[in-house]
């Protein structure tokens, strides 16, 4: 409640005149240090807009400095790429061979193999290059177009079933969809096909299905052919799955994965290194 203005007999300052409880409130002025402070911090503020990027009422000020950190990203960027540039041209020109004899170069290239494909693969292939449905492991033996570094280097160059003109491409047929074969047929060929990976082919109406329609391009022992990109049938790897539903559902409609053409988004150097990167895994040939 107000009270009358005072002197408190302690500090010796004036109250405000209220009171609560019997506790006068002071009326103590603020420190000069804190209005020198308070004064400081506006005029940085004012030194501060005028020289650097900011965003006022009326729009954003470039700062007569012409500094930000967008520019100096871009000449952090351009000083990397000057210093890397003697050994990204040496990569570039060199042949895949000579790259993974050479130590300085082989180190080079691993590293910066290692960060193109963080950046441009493991979204799909996983950071791990374990792969997902679909999206192969590049860490086992198993390669549907070969895992030499120059099969490798072509793949990631121009792809797989993709609009470059010299992508790889094979399609399966779609048994089912295109009605080659009738829904029993198909079940008894995924019976058959799941029986390979066993090491005992199973007899019956499924083998006869197989070799009439499958061994043109997987092979007569279910081999595969890489010159086709036709997956060995015989053992447990499996790109869109091993249990039967999936192997019956890759047979009707057939799988039509793409992997995009890194030729003209990615340059030489940057192509050969991710072969190099890749072929390191444990799975190259």
């Amino acid at each position: 409640m107000p009270t009358k203005i005072e002197k408190d007999i302690v500090s010796g300052q004036d109250t405000t005149g209220h009171e609560w409880d019997g506790i006068k409130e002071l009326d103590t002025p603020v420190p000069r240090w804190w209005w020198y402070t308070l004064w400081a911090t506006v005029v940085f503020a004012a030194v501060y807009v005028v020289l650097y990027p900011a965003i006022l009422p009326g729009g954003a000020t470039p700062g007569i400095l012409g500094w930000s950190q967008y520019k100096v990203l871009a000449e952090d960027q351009a000083a990397a790429s000057s210093a890397q540039k003697g050994m990204r041209d040496k990569i570039a020109g060199a042949d895949l061979a000579v790259i993974s004899s050479d130590a300085d170069m082989l180190n080079f290239a691993m590293a910066g193999g290692r960060a193109a494909f963080g950046d441009n693969c493991a979204p799909c292939h996983g950071s791990g290059a374990q792969g997902f449905p679909g999206y192969p492991n590049l860490n086992d033996d198993e390669w549907l177009w070969g895992g030499k570094l120059a099969d490798i280097t072509t793949t990631i160059r121009f792809g797989i079933r993709a609009s470059h003109e010299e992508s790889r491409s094979s399609e399966m047929p779609a048994f089912g969809v295109d009605e080659m074969l009738d829904a029993k047929q198909i079940d008894a060929v995924a019976d058959y096909v799941l029986s390979l990976t066993s090491g005992s082919a199973a007899t019956g109406p499924g083998a006869e299905i197989f070799k009439e329609n499958c061994v043109a391009c997987h092979g007569d022992k279910a081999q595969g052919d890489k010159e086709q990109g036709a997956p060995s049938l015989k053992d447990a790897v499996w790109l869109y799955g091993g249990d039967k539903a999936t192997v019956v559902q890759t047979i009707n409609g057939s799988r039509k994965g793409v992997m995009p053409a890194w030729a003209g988004r990615l340059d030489e150097a940057t192509i050969k290194s991710l072969a190099v990167y890749v072929h390191s895994l444990g799975g190259g040939e």
